[in-house]
């Protein structure tokens, strides 16, 4: 029989007589299987927090008096909800996530019954509208616009009702951040290296992705011309230096996991030698402390867990069999996944209006989808 370890996530007291594992991973750890149970109990969090309007971080610059006094909900009518806008898009995609995962789900009719409410033709064009305001061009660059494809990218050949009324009701919105990305990929001379939300390499990952499963050869080909730009000549990083006391990224790991979709198996095998030595990747496989689960920086560490073992997985799933670094990675993203899973409902508004989401991405990079090109979406 398999031999497989069992990881539970921790609730509230009042919710812990019997808790049934979130997740599995086989003997070999080449494939984590997200439960049944589990979903259940990522779902509740942005279920509970994608229609909750305060506390609200909008990070809106006000232009004129008359949209300076616009609450959340008219500024954002579909993702005005857990706490900020990338977060209430990157809540959507969990949920769909999910759906596609577990059809009969118990939470299925509430997901949709919230999402029909939010995803619809009138929400999406005022969200639209936000972006023809003047000096809000660039607001949620990169990071809200990489999530929003991540969204679409669920519902791209998804055969459902539902799937197929958001999928066009997002059209004009993707259609407006593509054009905005490919304006700006040309003018970014330099990358933004941080381990929070303007992360170049994460945010191009999630582009790729995207490019690729809807056939958008325009997009793809000028995403692999800004990385191979900002990125095929980096050598020795400074991983030592990580993580940063409010990281949720690690910039080392994202640039790698970057640069294994742009690059040809052997140029990113030697690109990768040169980049992160085994020292790195020790240090990289240590567990950040999270001293402050109810400071919303510190918290952030959480989710520095969940995108390390994503990158690994990615890293660990295209090195050589004989590579000894692909055993450590596969490891080290386990013992990630295992520390900060426990911590996702944490009780602390601060890490669970979205750490449910990095969890439910981390556990589910194994499952690899197979994408019918839509022409919905068109350079």
């Amino acid at each position: 029989m398999t031999r497989f370890i069992l990881v539970l996530l921790l609730l509230p007291v009042s919710l812990c007589s019997q808790q049934p594992p979130l997740f599995m991973i086989n003997k070999d750890s080449s494939a984590f299987h997200l439960t049944r149970e589990g979903a259940t109990k990522l779902a509740l969090l942005p279920l509970k927090c994608m229609e909750q309007e305060f506390p609200n971080k909008t990070s809106h610059t006000s232009y004129r008096d008359s949209d300076h006094v616009l609450l959340p909900r008219q500024l954002h009518p579909a993702f005005y909800g857990c706490f900020d806008w990338h977060s209430s898009v990157h809540g959507h995609w969990m949920l769909i996530k999910l759906l596609k995962l577990f059809p009969d789900l118990p939470e299925a009719g509430a997901i949709r019954k919230a999402i029909n409410r939010t995803i619809t033709i009138e929400n999406i064009e005022q969200e639209l509208k936000y972006f023809d305001i003047p000096m809000t061009s660039g607001w949620e660059r990169t990071y809200g616009w990489a999530w929003l494809l991540k969204l679409d990218e669920e519902l791209l050949n998804w055969t459902d009702p539902d799937a197929g009324k958001w999928h066009q009701a997002l059209q004009p919105l993707l259609k407006k951040i593509i054009l905005l990305w490919e304006a700006f990929l040309p003018k970014q001379t330099y990358a933004n290296r941080t381990g929070v939300h303007p992360n170049t390499a994460f945010g191009l990952v999630f582009a790729f992705d995207y490019a690729r499963a809807a056939g958008l050869t325009r997009f793809e080909i000028a995403i692999r011309q800004a990385a191979l730009l900002l990125f095929a000549k980096d050598k020795g990083a400074p991983a030592s230096w990580e993580p940063n006391g409010s990281d949720f990224l690690s910039p080392s790991l994202e640039e790698a996991d970057l640069m294994r979709r742009i690059l040809a198996p052997a140029e990113f095998s030697n690109w990768f030698r040169q980049f992160l030595t085994v020292k790195d990747i020790k240090h990289l496989s240590v567990l950040p402390v999270v001293s402050d689960r109810t400071d919303l920086q510190i918290v952030h560490l959480d989710g520095l867990c969940f995108s390390r073992s994503w990158c690994m997985q990615g890293l660990a799933a295209v090195l050589p069999a004989k590579d000894p670094l692909k055993k450590s990675l596969k490891n080290a993203a386990i013992r990630h996944l295992a520390a900060a899973l426990p911590n996702v409902v944490s009780g602390h508004y601060g890490g669970e209006h979205w750490l449910a989401s990095f969890a439910v991405y981390a556990l589910t990079q194994n499952q690899q989808q197979s994408f019918t090109p839509n022409k919905t979406v068109k350079n």
